[in-house]
């Protein structure tokens, strides 16, 4: 599942971001591929603006064969003065399913840009591994929790866990529009005080609907954080784009 600003996550998704493919069944052994670029308002990550509070254009690419896929993610980034002016990321993952629970198993390589002439991209890139399950309780609704581990890779990142609660529902087609409601609570924290805009955890959260027109979609979504800082701010943002093949 990924959300509309990354996986993610980061990225993002997901997310608050509503899903661009569906989890993979054993079954299912033939290759797949998704290719989804967008353009968003503010690109957010973990509730803070990694674009400086600017519009950014993003790309999410993914191959699938069975329950095993790789794919990335690309966006412009210019955080707090030193990430930029882009982001490039890498995963591998595996989504299995047993009984009603989907998995989602993977590893991310997070890869930066540098603003900063001193800083090298060993200072800034780092890996994230991940694991997710989702489930859908009723027809229309599916609920997931997902947690990350970030191990502590010197100026990179803090060692840092991240936990977040979606869920999403399909709402009925009204005209030509198939929206979907979703939202995410989300908590990450680290070994390091300060490590995030001045705080060693926070917490964070979105809800937000999207409307998919065939193989468009666009999103509409308010973020906050409980960071006293204009990065993570209240923030309403818009995201369109286009899934294909």
């Amino acid at each position: 599942m990924l959300t509309t600003n990354r996986l993610g996550s980061i990225g993002a998704a997901a997310l608050a971001l509503a899903s661009l493919t569906a989890p993979a069944h054993a079954a299912d052994d033939k290759l797949t591929f998704v290719l989804a670029p967008q353009a968003t308002s503010d690109y957010i990550f973990r509730g803070l603006s990694y674009s400086n509070e600017k519009p950014a254009l993003q790309a999410y690419g993914e191959v699938g064969y069975n329950i095993f896929y790789a794919g990335f993610w690309a966006s412009g980034n210019d955080y707090i003065g030193t990430l930029g002016p882009w982001e490039l990321d890498g995963f591998i993952g595996a989504r299995p399913v047993t009984g009603d629970i989907s998995w989602d198993v993977a590893v991310w390589w997070y890869n930066f840009g540098s603003r900063d002439p001193a800083l090298s991209r060993s200072d800034l890139d780092y890996v994230e591994f991940k694991l997710g399950a989702s489930i859908s309780p009723i027809t229309n609704l599916t609920l997931g929790l997902t947690g990350y581990y970030t191990p502590d890779q010197d100026l990179a990142m803090t060692e840092s866990t991240t936990v977040e609660g979606t869920m999403s529902y399909v709402l009925p087609q009204v005209g030509v529009f198939v929206p979907t409601f979703s939202g995410l609570l989300g908590w990450t924290g680290g070994n390091t005080d300060g490590f995030f805009l001045g705080e060693k955890e926070y917490l964070y959260w979105n809800a937000g609907v999207k409307l998919g027109i065939e193989k468009l979609f666009m999103d509409f979504r308010y973020w906050d954080t409980n960071i006293d800082n204009d990065l993570a701010d209240t923030r309403f943002v818009f995201t369109a784009g286009i899934n294909l093949p």
